[in-house]
């Protein structure tokens, strides 16, 4: 396709040098005509630069490294290299970091590995949203305005299932982006995208949304993408992606790609899942998200009239988890969900994406048919990680490498603990100080240094009062046994 398009621009220049010596043929556009288009043309222009002046100043580039550790495991000096994942070769190019070549040799004798992307403010005391895979697991995040001013970045909280993080830096008086309503954007509409793609800082390009609610790209777990022919290119992800009236509709995320560049498929996080992702990474550095306990599946024609129901919009129940909240509620294998709250569902996709925007223990009505008949179910919507796994918990730091996270009635009765006993372990780095200090997934912190600490709020503040360098003593219990665990960061690395 793509050779015949070029072969074809060939012959077209071909023809206008044939027909060069030939006298032009006078315009038959009349003055008034011309006149009205090219005022047209130039508001046009102007929307352009106004969406562009509006956005540029809360644009920054966002630069991460991560220095590589030798595996403690082996004598042979193997390199664990964070950052790879095969899947998102063809879609971010070098803003991913297992797309970079070879490692650098860092100053102090070890291998770091960098990469760049985009990120913009939302806030004017310095919160910055931008990709998880731009600063995936990065031990050095920095930021800068294109008017030069350079700041270290702490990582709020990341949401992988989403492609999001955000990340604050010590700023005040920022100018925020404007976000947009992506319910309302509109095939065809203008759209610019803004970034640094190959480094090139405040580049903006211009398209028009080609598609909306793109789904099975393969790049997250919740897929909601809005596609535009905007280009996008290595470097652009995690920037804005904006109207005409400079609003922020959608945040650039990856492209669809033979080469590594633009081919006019790109793809952006709508605005509004992307805010409440946001508000949530910002209250709480984790994304908490409702659960019903069933494995669904799409409906095609021949399922539809095995189970006597007309037409496939609705979301097929195959299986449904013993004790989950649906078998609570009386769903069964073979109930097909049409409706969520009051509105119909087309698809299974959809069901996902409201159910995990849900918050874990609201109650939800569901519309099920079965045995030729709808009814309504009421669902009390649990957690998504407390079936069986923990959920992911914020990381700590990256040199203690542990994720915590409260407590709730479903973790503390699978662990066998008091609610508001103290704080889960949920996550462990092997190399990171938690992890050498003996701690484990499923570990329940109780205090800190003899205090006794009931969220992870109250964890952090007791943290911050004991040099973490010289060590602290934490009070652990794992199912009835209680023990001590000695917990001491290392000295930083000098570079």
């Amino acid at each position: 396709m793509l050779n015949s398009l070029r072969h074809t621009g060939a012959l077209v220049g071909l023809a206008v040098l044939a027909a060069g010596p030939v006298a032009l043929a006078q315009s038959t556009v009349g003055e008034g005509e011309l006149d009205r288009a090219l005022t047209t043309a130039d508001n046009l222009s102007v929307a352009f630069e106004h969406a562009a002046d509006v956005v540029e100043p809360s644009v920054v580039n966002v630069r991460a490294a991560a220095r590589i550790v030798p595996s403690s495991g082996s004598g042979s000096g193997q390199l664990i290299i964070p950052f790879q994942d095969p899947r998102l070769g063809q879609f971010f190019g070098n803003d991913h970091f297992g797309q970079f070549g070879l490692p650098q040799q860092g100053g102090s004798g070890g291998l770091v590995r960098e990469g760049e992307g985009t990120g913009f403010v939302v806030s004017q005391d310095g919160l910055i949203l931008t990709n998880n895979h731009v600063v995936d697991n990065a031990t050095e995040v920095t930021v800068q305005f294109s008017g030069g001013q350079e700041y270290d970045a702490e990582v709020v909280g990341t949401d992988p299932s989403t492609d999001l993080a955000l990340l604050r830096i010590d700023a005040k008086g920022l100018t925020p982006v404007k976000f947009g309503d992506s319910d309302d954007v509109r095939v065809g509409q203008w759209v610019v995208a803004v970034g640094d793609p190959f480094g090139l800082e405040s580049t903006i390009t211009a398209g028009i949304v080609s598609a909306k609610g793109r789904t099975h790209v393969g790049i997250a777990n919740y897929e909601d993408f809005i596609q535009t022919d905007a280009a996008v290119n290595p470097g652009n992800s995690g920037g804005p992606l904006v109207d005409l009236h400079g609003e922020v509709i959608g945040i650039n995320t990856a492209i669809a790609t033979r080469n590594g560049g633009n081919m006019g498929v790109g793809f952006s996080i709508p605005s509004n899942l992307a805010t409440s992702i946001m508000q949530k990474l910002r209250d709480n550095g984790v994304v908490s998200r409702g659960w019903l306990g069933v494995v669904i599946q799409d409906l095609d024609e021949g399922l539809a009239d095995s189970f006597g129901f007309h037409g496939t919009e609705g979301v097929l129940v195959s299986q449904v988890q013993d004790d989950g909240p649906a078998s609570k509620a009386g769903m069964k294998v073979g109930d097909i969900i049409t409706g969520f709250n009051g509105a119909p569902l087309t698809g299974m996709d959809q069901l996902r994406m409201r159910v995990a925007e849900t918050q874990p223990g609201s109650t939800v009505n569901l519309t099920v048919f079965r045995d030729g008949k709808d009814r309504t179910l009421s669902v009390d919507v649990g957690e998504l990680g407390s079936n069986g796994s923990l959920a992911q918990g914020k990381p700590i730091s990256d040199e203690l490498g542990l994720g915590l996270r409260d407590l709730d009635e479903a973790i503390a009765n699978q662990l066998g603990v008091d609610l508001d006993s103290g704080v889960v372990v949920t996550s462990v780095d092997p190399l990171g100080a938690g992890g050498r200090s003996g701690l484990r997934v499923g570990d329940v912190i109780t205090k800190v240094q003899g205090t006794a600490v009931n969220n992870t709020r109250e964890f952090r503040r007791a943290l911050g009062k004991h040099e973490l360098t010289k060590g602290v003593r934490l009070t652990v219990r794992t199912g009835d046994a209680q023990r001590f665990v000695f917990l001491r960061e290392s000295k930083p690395i000098e570079h």
